[in-house]
């Protein structure tokens, strides 16, 4: 048994790799994840701007996908639906097997669209549509317009990865979204999905930077613990969310809950573990959705314990020293927000250029 079946067979926790790469899905790599314990897959603008800038592998289906008048963004939008469909496809087995709680492929709404709940509805609809596999997660940033657009999708019957979430209030409304969304579908709760993605390593990134510039003893002790501390907390957020009698009568109609997914889970500060991340927030009804590089070094050395919710006081402790020592959380977790809009936005807007300029060469 492998430390990533180990995970899930005994703690719960489904482990998924955050990437999709066209060489991948035809040389076998792929699936060779899937038979080493991956049980998911996820994408975003960034991971798809990496591969289809980074190599050859997409010239043919774009040569051709030029030659019949298809634009630059279509073109992006055939290649990005291609790879997701044959990820499906690998990862259909899990999702049978495991009687729809894991095999997902997440597919991002086009981030210019973070802002505009509309858009996101109808852009979630033509995915989800288009692509129509029960494995399939459309993934809709959790901003403030994403709020409404998560809620109707659900409504639908249509199935969520909210991402770009680091603040526990803002978790809430997406949680509250999601059961909202149920109560209001009236088919077979039990096909709806969904996941609530709360980012890692970049809370500690932003944290440990304000703690460094306060410098003192009590501000210093708390680098690298902020991010690990504000999940634990997520996590205890979810357990009471869904339980009691409101829950209960969706649970009787077949609804799933909506696992936390923590993603961003590499870390970013070389002095700390390679698998910190993964190590401290390992908990039944979870997701972690890890770079290869990451599942790697937890493969190698990684701790299979529950920890997520081993030491709540204690994590309540880690953000109430934050606010002793000066740091708003809540203004840390908005500028991570809305660093990440800009983030996703930007690399789809290098990708498209970066295409047109392939594009012309190709021509």
């Amino acid at each position: 048994m492998t430390r990533l079946t180990e995970l899930f067979e005994v703690e719960n926790q489904s482990p998924w790799l955050d990437n999709v790469r066209r060489d991948w899905i035809r040389d076998g790599e792929m699936a060779r994840w899937r038979d080493r314990g991956v049980r998911g897959v996820t994408s975003n603008p960034t991971i798809f701007q990496k591969a289809i800038s980074g190599g050859d592998a997409y010239d043919e289906q774009f040569s051709g996908l030029l030659a019949s008048g298809t634009s630059v963004v279509d073109s992006y939008w055939e290649m990005v639906v291609a790879d997701i469909r044959d990820t499906l496809a690998i990862f259909r087995p899990v999702h049978d097997a495991s009687n729809g709680l894991d095999g997902f492929v997440s597919v991002e709404v086009s981030p210019l669209l973070a802002r505009d709940t509309q858009g996101t509805i109808a852009a979630a609809r033509h995915l989800d549509d288009l692509i129509d596999q029960p494995n399939l997660f459309i993934k809709i940033p959790g901003t403030t317009e994403g709020i409404p657009a998560i809620r109707q999708v659900i409504s639908e019957g249509r199935s969520v990865n909210v991402t770009l979430l680091f603040s526990l209030s803002r978790y809430r409304e997406v949680m509250e979204a999601y059961i909202a969304g149920l109560e209001s579908f009236e088919g077979d709760l039990s096909t709806v999905s969904s996941v609530a993605s709360f980012f890692i390593s970049r809370v500690d990134s932003e944290a440990d930077a304000r703690l460094e510039a306060i410098g003192t003893a009590d501000a210093l002790e708390l680098r690298g613990r902020v991010a690990v501390a504000n999940a634990q907390l997520a996590y205890a957020a979810f357990v009471e969310t869904f339980s009691g009698p409101r829950w209960e009568s969706l649970a009787a109609r077949g609804a799933r809950v909506q696992r936390p997914l923590w993603a961003s889970t590499s870390t970013k500060n070389p002095v700390y573990p390679d698998t910190l991340y993964i190590d401290t927030l390992i908990g039944p009804n979870t997701v972690n959705t890890i770079p290869e590089k990451t599942l790697e070094d937890f493969e190698d050395h990684g701790t299979v314990a529950r920890t997520v919710d081993s030491d709540l006081s204690g994590a309540a402790a880690v953000l109430a020293k934050l606010a002793a020592v000066g740091i708003d959380l809540d203004d840390v977790t908005d500028k991570l927000e809305r660093e990440g809009v800009a983030s996703f936005s930007a690399s789809f807007d290098d990708l498209l250029a970066s295409l047109t300029e392939k594009a012309n060469s190709l021509r």
